[in-house]
């Protein structure tokens, strides 16, 4: 009531100036108050403000020697030359990866001379991936529902003449909300989804997102790789890059695809892009009989389970994520027919494809193994983490809104208004 009487006491006003001078008077308060809030609360700043990020950071530190482990043992000699990754990650899209790697190769080539194949095999076979069994077992379970994670909730059920589309979500007690997707696509061989989904040379034709890529390590034997991504996101939000190690293993025309963040020393953390290192994104590809009826197994299925976090609130996420997800995916199926059409006129392989065909075969009875196996590894899923942030104190939000409040203005709405930004506040910090 105090507010519409307010407002009426302004449109009584004898003229059009008279009532924009009071309209504009009222409202000065209000976005002087959003104003000062925002300079203040960034330039005081208590110390402890960091104290996620600095956590982080010597997280970082400390997987460092693991990130060491993983370059140095599935690809001997690579952190010998870190001024060939450099020069692969500042130029990613003027050098061609056959020159730096040719030039890799010679290096790698010279320093491994001196080395004797014996020492060299054992100091391989001793190395640990960073995408191991443990992930291939995360997987299977996840395909096979038996994560033992929170039920699904259906978000979507499309279709369109060669492809039909299912999306469900989940919100973990820890971590981001997480997805999972089954897409089915005509007329389409595993093993051409397959190259096509791991070929980052020819997504650049078809995804939008994806501004640059580079690979980083690789491994000739287990077809494992180390890439780097930036994507591209919103105006109102800067470019993501990813560091994504990825391997696939063969069980029989099945193939179970494992992508995930992983850490990495030689590649220096830039405030824009911003990383993102929480990040899983992996599917299962097999084929399946088409929803023509005629008994064929001439359909494809991808089994898509994927979350991350891109450093925006997770409830803003959900929302980008439900708007746009159809928009997204339908862009896949038309990408996919060109990249069919192209193997199809016997293009070259790029040498993203050429890594998916190197997989590790598995057999079913190892995969059925993975359940009853208690003392396998323990699954490293990224989802059990909490995210690092800010409890901001309810006694500092509150105390400075009262501040706020009686020093610029006396009126009933400006104190309303202010408090109920506060109540937000306090909300938004349990929430980080």
């Amino acid at each position: 009531m105090a507010l519409i009487s307010m407002l009426f006491e302004i449109l009584k006003r004898g003229t059009f100036w008279d009532v924009l001078m009071e309209l504009l008077m009222f409202m000065l308060p209000l976005w002087l108050a959003v104003v000062v809030g925002v300079v203040l609360g960034w330039a005081w700043r208590p110390k402890w403000a960091n104290m996620g990020r600095n956590f982080s950071d010597n997280s970082r530190a400390n997987d460092s020697s693991s990130a060491s482990s993983f370059s140095s043992g599935i690809f001997p000699g690579f952190n010998r030359i870190p001024s060939l990754i450099s020069l692969k990650l500042l130029f990613p899209s003027s050098v061609p990866w056959f020159l730096v790697n040719g030039v890799e190769d010679a290096a790698l080539s010279a320093t491994q001379a001196s080395e004797s194949d014996s020492s060299l095999s054992k100091h391989e076979s001793n190395s640990s991936a960073l995408v191991n069994e443990a992930d291939l077992r995360h997987l299977w379970q996840l395909v096979e529902m038996k994560d033992e994670g929170p039920s699904w909730i259906k978000m979507m059920d499309r279709s369109t003449a060669n492809m039909s589309y299912q999306a469900w979500r989940r919100d973990p007690q820890t971590g981001p909300p997480q997805y999972r997707s089954r897409t089915v696509f005509e007329d389409a061989t595993p093993e051409i989804v397959r190259d096509c989904f791991w070929d980052d040379e020819f997504r650049m034709k078809w995804d939008d997102m994806l501004l640059q890529h580079a690979t980083l390590e690789e491994c000739q034997t287990t077809g494992a790789m180390m890439v780097h991504w930036v994507r591209k996101f919103p105006f109102f939000c800067s470019d993501r890059e990813y560091v994504i190690g990825r391997r696939i293993w063969e069980c029989g025309r099945s193939y179970y695809c494992v992508t995930k963040g992983v850490p990495c020393s030689s590649l220096p953390r830039r405030n824009k892009p911003r990383r993102v290192d929480l990040y899983y994104s992996s599917w299962c590809i097999r084929a399946v009989e088409s929803r023509k009826g005629d008994g064929q197994l001439t359909a494809c299925e991808v089994l898509l389970f994927h979350h991350e976090d891109m450093g925006i609130p997770w409830e803003i996420a959900k929302l980008g994520i439900r708007q746009g997800m159809w928009g997204a995916v339908k862009k896949i199926d038309p990408g996919l027919r060109a990249y069919q059409k192209e193997r199809a006129s016997g293009a070259p392989l790029s040498h993203c494809a050429f890594m998916a065909q190197i997989n590790t075969r598995v057999g079913a009875d190892y995969l059925r193994s993975l359940e009853s196996d208690d003392n396998e590894l323990l699954v490293k899923d990224d989802s059990s983490g909490k995210r690092s942030g800010i409890n901001i104190p309810k006694v500092l939000i509150v105390g400075g809104a009262i501040a706020l409040a009686c020093s610029l203005d006396q009126g009933l709405l400006t104190k309303a208004v202010i408090f109920g930004v506060a109540r937000r506040f306090v909300k938004m910090g349990k929430k980080l």
